[in-house]
């Protein structure tokens, strides 16, 4: 009677956890890691060779040459399959990213670009540009800079999230990059 008593609270815990991607354990696009720093007003982004990605200095993510970025606890945050589709968690789309353009879920046009010269363009949803700081050391190989591009996709949809008006979750998680948005973890 104990053991099952343990055993329903668990597999309650399994049924709740996100299910990686399909792909998951395969991999998706392959990347080149470069070392690359995104500077934007008071924020910097940090791509190291190894794969980690320092937001201000602090760890917070992680991609590696298969296309996967993964949390601090090694869990699926978002996956580049090779034809461009970035799938998260329970295959849920997360947009398409291509070398240099990416676009939203369910959208057919780029919402961000990262240009060859590293400089990162958001588009509004009226076709104004926004400059959103520069990426330097992408330019290595096309592989290289669509990790840059997968990089910035990921994180602009994040801070694109909490920049929009606050909820209690969005007060929980923040990031400091001087355009009036909290400080904290942007994956908590």
């Amino acid at each position: 009677m104990r053991r099952l008593a343990l055993v329903v609270p668990l597999s309650l815990l399994a049924a709740c956890a996100p299910v990686p991607p399909a792909n998951w354990v395969r991999g998706g696009a392959l990347l080149d890691i470069p070392r690359a720093r995104w500077a934007l007003a008071d924020l910097t982004v940090d791509i190291m060779p190894d794969g980690k990605i320092l937001v201000n200095g602090e760890h917070q993510l992680s991609v590696d040459r298969g296309g996967r970025v993964f949390g601090l606890e090694a869990e699926p945050v978002a996956l580049l399959e090779p034809d461009g589709r970035v799938m998260g968690p329970n295959d849920d789309p997360l947009g398409q990213v291509g070398v240099l353009h990416a676009s939203l879920p369910r959208q057919a046009n780029a919402w961000i670009t990262v240009a060859e010269g590293g400089a990162v363009i958001r588009y509004a949803d009226d076709g104004e540009r926004e400059p959103l700081g520069a990426w330097m050391g992408c330019e290595a190989t096309a592989r290289a800079h669509q990790a840059c591009t997968l990089i910035t996709h990921v994180l602009g949809m994040r801070m694109d999230k909490l920049a929009r008006p606050r909820t209690p979750d969005a007060l929980q998680m923040g990031l400091g990059n001087g355009l009036g948005l909290a400080t904290g973890s942007l994956f908590p």
